[in-house]
């Protein structure tokens, strides 16, 4: 139906004729002579609809005439020079003098102008026009070139593409598994996958010893800017390979796909951190070295003060006080104040406290009281402050202030203008093996119950459960933990034995991953591999925060679709077929 794209008409086109398909951006009628901007994927041209004596051409200015916005149009005509260029567009210096206007399909009146950016619940509901506009254009092509620039790299390299099953079986770790009833077995049911994760540990029992996949993954879990019910993910997996020989193949490959989809040079080497420093600097396990702001531990300077909730936490061995200085920060308010205390609540913060120094260097500070004089001035020179800054301090379970102190920091430093430009990636390793859920009275694996741990020894395991690290690392950019990976467990004991620890009885572990402890007995190699998040590569490449910017049909905060109106209600009948009864909403 057309010889050329919009977006691609150019000089070297000027006397020929042309024919374009696409959308009329903009129709104008100026008494005679029509310009429509005719858009498509590749961009916008200026279309010319002009009176003369050619046959035919009074026809083509009614039809002009006719044109609304966004109706979808077939037309031809003859490249010649712009009277008036337009250099904000690459077809600036050209239009397009048309001899042929089809309107193909009339356009009702739109919701929203392909211009504006409306609420998002508008936006999901006409996803088909949202996803027009050239904005949303950019960025879902910036998601197709990497997901195509990973594949290339990838498969020029010795990498399988190898597909695993969507219908699996339910496991008892990590979010909810999104459920389907099995017609042909009554009363049983398939679980979408929430990772590969097993199925690619079989692969490399199988002896493929390099996969990829770039799969889609299913987790019935809150929704928010970075995550979605359903995502995708590249898979990778490695036979026989230690830590720095999985992360020096993947950090190549992120590096080479940023200069290729987004003309980014990543520094040649990235630099190391274990979660041990990273939550002591940052209160983070996925810092935003951006930002030049680092939390000060202070328990052995208050451990012995009269202010009970800092002396606590400070003689507690599980316990922390940390300090956080904001250079300049004296400047807020004793409303803005309040507003960081309400920020780090949402974090688990019990309460906020803080020190003002004002330039003349006058402290203003709610628990100075509890301090002489000399002691407080020498708490807040090991914080490093000066006149006109303020210092937080929080004092808690050593997790629980690291997390609201970290939250803190990142608040602090987009609020004065702290964030540097660039990138600023690192690799953050030697995670715990287990944390302690105090609900449920027991350990949870903090990566996955398949991550190795650091020590060979089952016995050391079991005895120093508490503090044991594991084989986990993370690739962190700009704050966002955009992939994930270990060396894996390849002994059927010590998976036993893990399995054992996170309070999985040898029935249950039979039952659930007896298939994966089969296959570990028959010569299963060392492994490990890792998984990156392509929506939010995607994201970070195209500018957004949102992931939800980069997937074409995403669903909402409130998991639902609004273009389709999923979920919704299915017959009885078709319920009846799959041995399914819905149970009253209480």
């Amino acid at each position: 139906m057309r010889t050329h794209y919009c977006g691609l008409i150019d000089e070297a086109l000027i006397g020929e004729t042309v024919t374009l398909c696409g959308w009329a951006d903009v129709a104008r009628d100026l008494g005679g002579v029509c310009f429509i901007d005719l858009r498509d994927h590749e961009g916008i041209v200026q279309i010319v609809a002009e009176p003369s004596d050619a046959a035919g051409n009074a026809e083509v200015v009614a039809t002009a005439v006719q044109v609304g916005y966004e109706d979808c149009l077939r037309i031809t005509g003859t490249v010649r020079r712009r009277h008036s260029p337009n250099a904000k567009i690459p077809t600036g210096q050209v239009e397009v003098v048309a001899t042929a206007i089809e309107i193909v399909n009339k356009a009702a009146p739109l919701p929203f102008h392909a211009h504006e950016n409306p609420g998002e619940e508008t936006r999901l509901k006409y996803r088909y026009l949202d996803l027009r506009r050239p904005e949303m254009q950019r960025m879902q092509r910036t998601r197709i070139k990497l997901v195509q620039a990973l594949r290339r790299y990838l498969d020029g390299r010795g990498f399988q593409d190898i597909e695993t099953p969507i219908l699996t079986k339910a496991t008892p770790e990590g979010a909810r598994d999104f459920l389907v009833p099995a017609r042909m077995h009554p009363g049983e049911f398939y679980a979408l996958p929430q990772s590969p994760q097993l199925f690619k540990q079989i692969l490399m029992v199988a002896g493929f010893d390099r996969y990829y996949q770039v799969a889609r993954c299913f987790r019935d879990e809150a929704l928010r800017a970075d995550r979605q019910l359903e995502f995708t993910q590249l898979d990778i997996e490695f036979a026989w390979v230690r830590e720095q020989d999985v992360q020096d193949a993947v950090e190549d490959m992120i590096r080479a796909v940023f200069k290729e989809v987004v003309d980014v040079d990543l520094v040649e080497s990235f630099p190391r951190m274990t979660w041990a420093e990273a939550m002591r600097r940052y209160g983070s396990d996925k810092p935003d070295l951006r930002i030049d702001l680092e939390l000060v531990d202070v328990a052995e300077r208050v451990k012995d003060s009269d202010f009970a909730v800092f002396s606590t936490a400070a003689n507690d061995p599980d316990g922390r006080v940390a300090a956080l200085r904001i250079p300049g920060g004296a400047r807020l308010s004793r409303k803005q104040i309040d507003e960081y205390a309400a920020h780090a609540a949402k974090y688990g913060a019990k309460g906020l406290a803080y020190a003002k120094i004002d330039d003349a260097g006058a402290v203003n500070s709610p628990v100075a009281k509890f301090f002489d004089e000399a002691e407080f001035a020498a708490l807040l020179a090991q914080v490093g402050a000066a006149n006109g800054d303020i210092v937080f301090f929080g004092a808690g379970a050593y997790g629980k202030v690291s997390d609201f102190m970290g939250a803190v920091r990142l608040k602090a430093g987009k609020d004065f203008g702290l964030v540097a430009a660039g990138w600023k990636p690192l690799w953050v390793t030697d995670f715990p093996m287990f944390e302690w859920d105090a609900d449920d009275q027991r350990y949870v694996a903090l990566h996955h119950p398949f991550t190795a741990p650091a020590v060979d020894d089952i016995a050391d395991l079991r005895t120093h459960a508490k503090t044991a690290v594991s084989r986990g690392y993370d690739m962190v950019l700009n704050g966002n933990e955009i992939g994930g990976g270990s060396i894996r467990i390849h002994r059927p004991d010590m998976q036993s034995a893990v399995f054992e620890l996170l309070g999985i009885g040898a029935d249950e572990a039979e039952a659930k991953f007896g298939f994966l402890l089969d296959a570990l007995k028959y010569g299963a190699p060392p492994h490990g591999g890792i998984a990156f998040g392509i929506d939010r590569i995607a994201a970070l490449m195209a500018g957004t925060e949102s992931i939800r910017d980069v997937i074409p049909f995403p669903k909402t905060t409130g998991a639902q679709c609004l273009m389709t109106g999923a979920p919704s209600p299915i017959p009885d009948a078709q319920l009846a077929e799959v041995h399914v009864a819905v149970r009253p909403k209480e």
